[in-house]
């Protein structure tokens, strides 16, 4: 098999951009720790690079040409290919166009389809799709909605948004309420929901639902941003699968769910609460291996690999990429 794994983030896909060291760390670390399982499996790999970062060693990479576009570049890597792999922020249905792309130019898709990919996007139809569902998940109220006079602080985050980027805690829901007002955009709004912030690392395949690992996230809110300062891979075990199930019926409510997905939830005193769904890599990914002994990328593509005996929690410091 020829795969093209493409990373948007550190392959070029943001060259005309700044992102933040942040973005650019987590989003290496994801590449990173893909190819090293790739390296163990029987596929050859092709992926892209963005020349303003250290090249990857191994693995041969296309660079932008000069005014080429981050699709032009992934259509380019698809002709020399039989599948791909895309990761990418959801924002701006980025990660929704390369899936399109994929199955247009007749190549196999290694992830979630457009469609699905479409609704976990948008905070909004996700957490309607959920409810409908039966999943406790978090209100989501948009520009113009009522807000409900809830005690306690609240939530404002893009619509599309990927992770904790761009998310803002106000102090009520006066605030809240005044923010959605002003800022441009498809922007929601959440009340701030006591609990302990976790994520489910999934592997969404024909015959059912792998839970590789429970996570726990730090998150700090530091001059009313949010962000995730730390994630400690495999934290909690699925004792009595009820993490499992919880995973498998997120999937099934999301027709078109496929590969890796992650799923953040908080742990309330009344259950678990989905925040959103992840059609795609996560920063999780970069400690799998770590921390249950997993080749993540021999279990996406259904091929054999050797599994070690490992069931540790492995921390991923996030901070050091906030300080650079």
């Amino acid at each position: 098999m020829r795969l093209f794994l493409y990373e948007h983030v550190t392959g070029g896909g943001m060259l005309d951009e700044s992102p933040s060291p942040a973005l650019v760390h987590e989003a290496d670390l994801m590449v990173r720790s893909v190819l090293r399982d790739l390296a163990d499996l029987p596929v050859e790999v092709l992926t892209s690079r963005d020349p303003r970062l250290p090249p990857l060693d191994g693995v041969h990479a296309l660079e932008p040409r000069p005014g080429e576009s981050p699709l032009a570049l992934y259509r380019r890597g698809l002709t020399a290919v039989d599948a791909a792999w895309p990761t990418a922020p959801e924002t701006g249905g980025v990660l929704a166009a390369l899936a399109a792309a994929t199955r247009g130019a007749g190549r196999t898709l290694v992830g979630s389809s457009p469609e699905a990919i479409g609704i976990a996007a948008s905070k909004s139809a996700t957490a309607a799709r959920l409810a409908a569902a039966g999943l406790a998940t978090i209100a989501t109220f948009g520009a113009g909605s009522a807000l409900p006079e809830l005690p306690g602080p609240w939530v404002l985050k893009p619509d599309d948004g990927a992770g904790a980027t761009d998310t803002l805690q106000v102090p009520d829901w006066r605030a809240a309420r005044e923010c959605l007002a002003h800022h441009p955009g498809r922007w929601v709004a959440q009340p701030w929901l006591a609990g302990e912030p976790l994520s489910l690392s999934l592997v969404a395949l024909p015959d059912g639902v792998d839970l590789l690992a429970v996570n726990r996230q730090r998150v700090a809110v530091h001059q009313g941003a949010v962000r995730l300062q730390a994630l400690v891979v495999n934290a909690l075990p699925d004792r009595d699968g009820a993490f499992r199930r919880l995973g498998a019926r997120v999937v099934a409510a999301i027709p078109g769910l496929a590969g890796p997905v992650g799923v953040d939830l908080i742990a309330t005193p009344d259950g678990p609460a989905v925040v959103e769904v992840n059609p795609r890599l996560t920063t999780s990914c970069g400690a799998l291996r770590e921390a249950v002994g997993v080749n993540l990328a021999a279990r996406v593509l259904g091929l054999h690999a050797s599994r070690a005996v490992v069931d540790r929690a492995v921390t991923l410091d996030l901070e050091v990429a906030h300080a650079r």
